[in-house]
């Protein structure tokens, strides 16, 4: 289900790709796309759904901020402009099959795997790396795998940990001058050429972010785990992204 906003135009054409949280439209341009953001909340493989209103206009909202905030420190992403509440105007990518997560403390599937205790400070930062793969369950896999499958050589995931560092270092800053934590999110990366650039979105369904203070959690975590409003959390997110970007 599309985001209802009214805000939102109408786009006259087939969809290359419908996911979970966004569908992809060709662009007047083939160099482009247009994603827009839904409504739609989902967890656990699919398992939980609901459709929460307002969450595709936060998502694509936040996005665009964090986006151009990478853009001028200097990372190549896909974000050209937003056209309305919920659409966003991107370069036409070559998808890379690979999530890759970069954990500043622990939480979600590390503490479910090793038992550490949750938000555990990790220093330096751990960089994980999962295969796109909904009918396996995002298996885990390393550079080796990566080869073996076909995705790209080792200068490829060197190249990939190296932007999510950086990247890291960049939400870390915006996200602590606004009294929030950064615990862990999750990069999608595309080819525009021979040039690897950051596609995806960069939301509060991709990262979790915690209240630096109190701990709470502002994230999809509150949806997964009924930990509160959804809207209300990523309303909080996006109205202190406010007070440092115009």
């Amino acid at each position: 289900m599309v985001s209802t906003d009214s805000a939102a135009l109408p786009i006259d054409r087939d969809p290359l790709y419908e996911g979970k949280a966004k569908i992809i439209y060709p662009a007047e341009r083939a160099d482009e796309v247009l994603i827009r953001f839904k409504d739609e909340a989902t967890a656990f493989d699919g398992t939980k759904k609901d459709v929460i209103a307002q969450k595709g206009r936060l998502n694509a909202g936040i996005s665009a901020r964090l986006m151009n905030a990478l853009k001028d420190a200097g990372v190549s992403t896909h974000f050209i402009e937003s056209v309305d509440d919920v659409t966003h105007r991107a370069r036409h990518l070559e998808m890379i099959p690979v999530e890759v997560v970069v954990r500043n403390r622990a939480a979600g599937s590390l503490v479910k795997r090793f038992g550490l205790a949750e938000g555990l400070s990790i220093d330096p930062p751990l960089v994980e790396f999962y295969l796109k793969d909904d009918a396996r369950h995002d298996p885990m896999i390393t550079p080796d795998h990566m080869r073996l499958l076909g995705i790209g050589d080792l200068d490829l995931s060197v190249e990939l940990r190296r932007l999510g560092l950086v990247i890291n270092e960049v939400l870390k800053r915006i996200f602590d001058g606004v009294g929030l934590t950064l615990v862990d999110f999750k990069l999608e990366f595309g080819r525009d050429g021979e040039e690897l650039v950051l596609g995806d979105e960069v939301t509060p369904d991709t990262c979790r972010l915690w209240d630096s203070k109190t701990g709470e959690k502002l994230d999809k975590d509150r949806f997964r785990f009924d930990l509160g409003d959804l809207v209300a959390g990523y309303g909080e997110i996006e109205r202190r992204l406010d007070q440092v970007s115009p």
